[in-house]
């Protein structure tokens, strides 16, 4: 018995120690922890709420209620800057003023989402569908500029088409076609694609021979 208390009182002594040499490395650790699951929780509410927004933007659009579009995607380019469905909300609003043939205003919302995107998967699409607003606005150069700057694995075929329409309103007929080749070479052979992009490519046939 005499041993066992000894024992006792020397493990309680070294978890004393113990406890004196590492408890605020435990308290700073435990502290961490509550801080990153606070963090976690806050930005999960947070994206719950960019959700909504989102939801209730969609709703609005479908029902073409312009006011209100504009003051959900605005509220959410303020509140929620960080969140994907902000960078989609003003891809949406875009889209809508393309419709409208607002498109200087388009392509504002377009670089808005351009510059919050980040890395993120939506990125490539982003900045298609700004070069396809760019060539739409007669300002074929800009968005050959945006095309080239692409590097996202899976829309080479997309975007060397686009190149080519692109080098076709700059007259770089001999350009537009390597692109269009580029593009049916990055093309699936059953994409429905291919019949409209080889279209293109004879329709520059036919000029070139028209042009000789």
């Amino acid at each position: 018995m005499a041993f066992d208390a000894y024992d006792d009182y020397e493990q309680g002594e070294r978890v004393q120690q113990w406890l004196r040499q590492n408890g605020l490395s435990i308290v700073i650790g435990l502290v961490a922890i509550f801080g990153w699951q606070q963090w976690r929780n806050h930005q999960a509410t947070r994206e719950m709420e960019a959700s909504n927004l989102y939801q209730q933007l969609q709703t609005a659009l479908a029902s073409g209620n312009t006011g209100e579009v504009d003051k959900l995607v605005d509220r959410l380019e303020k509140d929620y800057t960080k969140s994907t469905y902000a960078v989609l909300a003003a891809s949406d609003q875009a889209q809508r003023l393309v419709e409208a043939k607002q498109l200087d205003k388009a392509l504002a919302s377009l670089q808005w989402a351009r510059s919050h995107v980040g890395d993120n998967a939506l990125k490539p699409l982003i900045e298609l569908r700004t070069a396809k607003v760019q060539m739409a606005a007669d300002k074929a150069k800009d968005a050959l500029a945006t095309l080239d700057a692409i590097n996202a694995k899976g829309y080479e075929a997309l975007r060397q088409e686009l190149r080519g329409d692109a080098l076709v309103k700059l007259d770089r007929a001999d350009d537009a076609r390597k692109a269009y080749q580029a593009a049916l070479a990055a093309m699936a052979e059953d994409a429905p694609q291919r019949a409209a992009l080889q279209l293109k490519l004879d329709d520059l046939a036919v000029a070139g021979k028209q042009g000789a």
